[in-house]
C-alpha cells in the first residue's frame, strides 16, 4: 500500500512537470496578437454614434441613447408596445443640466419625476396623475429642509410639513 501512495505522487509529479513543459513549449496558433493589430484592436472599442438602438429579436426598438433636442444626453427605455415607459437624462443647460429621472405611465405621461433642482442640487420627487403635479416631495432648494407638498385635481396646495 506504502509503494502504491509512492508511486502514485511520483506519476503526478512527472505529469505535471511534463504538462508545465508542453505548455510552454507549445505553439499557441498565432493567438498572440501583434503589437500594431492589438492598438487597433484598442481603438476600435471606441463607438462613436448620435443614437445607439437596442432592439430586441423581432426588431423593435427597446432602448435608445440619444441627444435630445437641445442637445443633453437622454436614454429611453420602451415597452414590448414601443411606449416610452423611463427616461433618465440631463435637463436642458437653461434648467442647470441636472439629472433627471421620469417614469411613464402606459398612456405616456410622466407619473413620477425624480431630479435634482436648485442652486443646492436638492433631491425632489414629483408624484404626477396624468400628466398633473399630486404630491411633490423633497428637500427645499433654499433651505435644504425637507417637504412635502399635496396638489388637489383644482391645484390647490397644501402643505404636508415644511415649505415647499
Amino acid at each position: 500500500m506504502k509503494n502504491a501512495n509512492v508511486t502514485g505522487i511520483l506519476v503526478a509529479f512527472l505529469g505535471g512537470i511534463v504538462g508545465a513543459y508542453v505548455l510552454v513549449h507549445m505553439d499557441h496558433g498565432g493567438t498572440a496578437l501583434p503589437a500594431a493589430s492589438a492598438a487597433a484592436t484598442l481603438q476600435q472599442s471606441i463607438v462613436t454614434a448620435r443614437d445607439v438602438r437596442l432592439v430586441d429579436a423581432s426588431g423593435k426598438v427597446r432602448a435608445e441613447l440619444t441627444l435630445a433636442g437641445d442637445g443633453d444626453p437622454a436614454l429611453f427605455f420602451f415597452d414590448r408596445e414601443g411606449r416610452n415607459r423611463m427616461v433618465l437624462g440631463l435637463y436642458s443647460p437653461a434648467e442647470g443640466e441636472f439629472p433627471f429621472v421620469v417614469l411613464n405611465d402606459t398612456k405616456q405621461h410622466a407619473a413620477g419625476i425624480f431630479r435634482l433642482f436648485g442652486a443646492h442640487e436638492t433631491p425632489v420627487v414629483v408624484l404626477k396623475s396624468e400628466g398633473q403635479d399630486r404630491s411633490i416631495y423633497g428637500l427645499n432648494p433654499s433651505s435644504t429642509d425637507p417637504f412635502i407638498v399635496n396638489i388637489a385635481p383644482d391645484g390647490k396646495k397644501n402643505n404636508v410639513f415644511g415649505n415647499y
